[in-house]
């Protein structure tokens, strides 16, 4: 098992699932596919890092493609073909502790998404995956969030960030953000409606969001994101390794049996 916990670049296909923030050429179809611009250098370092990313065999999804199947393809060279290198498997180091978290501490997957509230990739995982996952490995998982809100394309972004912080300190965490997801409108009204219908105090409330006292804590998930090499939203990271985008539930079961039956080192 290889453990990494300095700064690392994962590889990132491009695909109609997640929205980036890394500066790209132009896509074909912009309504499936969104990103916003960073200095040159983090463009070059994109890159750069594809390369490394290659040679370490970062564990991800591309379009149509799973781990297991990247697994046996390496096993099954075609004929005539020199035989492949077996991948290898990536861990990163991923703290937890201190973020919104759902499920048993001792749980033996842990997943944790990097997420925006305004990404509508974000939003169809979570309305399409999301309950689906936990119901199907039942008190098997911890789900721990983390915030990446890109705040370039979507202004209602960090706002939303903050109000499920507030949220979250008056434990209601969980029930705010199922709202954040559900619902249409992120402005300021929306997130005091969904206060007073969840019962938590408003008052105390509506003194946080216009406190800053969550801006920090957001603003070290973003850059602690982007020093890992995170480029798009969703992101996740089960047991350290990395699935990007808002994949159906099978990409997310084929690393989950796997883990949980000791096959990835």
């Amino acid at each position: 098992m290889v453990t990494k916990t300095r700064k690392s670049t994962p590889v990132v296909i491009e695909e109609e699932n997640e929205e980036q923030f890394e500066e790209q050429p132009a896509l074909q179809d912009p309504e499936e596919y969104i990103t916003f611009k960073r200095s040159h250098f983090y463009s070059i370092l994109v890159v750069m890092a594809f390369s490394v990313g290659l040679l370490l065999g970062y564990v991800i999804w591309g379009r149509g493609t799973s781990a297991a199947a990247t697994t046996q393809t390496a096993q099954q060279p075609a004929a005539g073909a020199p035989a492949a290198q077996e991948p290898q498997y990536v861990r990163y180091d991923i703290p937890t502790e201190g973020y919104p978290s759902l499920g048993p501490d001792d749980a033996p997957i842990t997943i944790v998404e990097f997420s925006d509230f305004q990404c509508p990739f974000c939003r169809r995982f979570h309305s399409e995956t999301y309950q689906a996952l936990l119901d199907a490995y039942p008190n098997q998982i911890r789900f721990v969030y983390r915030n990446l809100p890109l705040t370039s394309i979507h202004p209602d972004a960090m706002p939303s960030a903050i109000a499920s912080l507030c949220a979250n300190d008056q434990n209601v965490y969980w029930d705010y953000h199922e709202k954040l997801f559900g619902g249409e409108t992120l402005d300021r009204l929306t997130f005091v409606q969904y206060a007073t219908d969840l019962g938590i105090n408003v008052d105390e409330f509506t003194a946080c969001l216009d406190s800053g006292k969550h801006d920090d804590f957001i603003q070290q998930d973003m850059d602690f994101a982007l020093n890992l090499g995170v480029q798009s939203t969703p992101t996740f990271f089960i047991n350290g390794l990395a699935i990007v985008g808002a994949q159906p539930l099978s990409s997310f079961q084929q690393i989950i049996d796997k883990e949980l039956a000791g096959e990835i080192p």
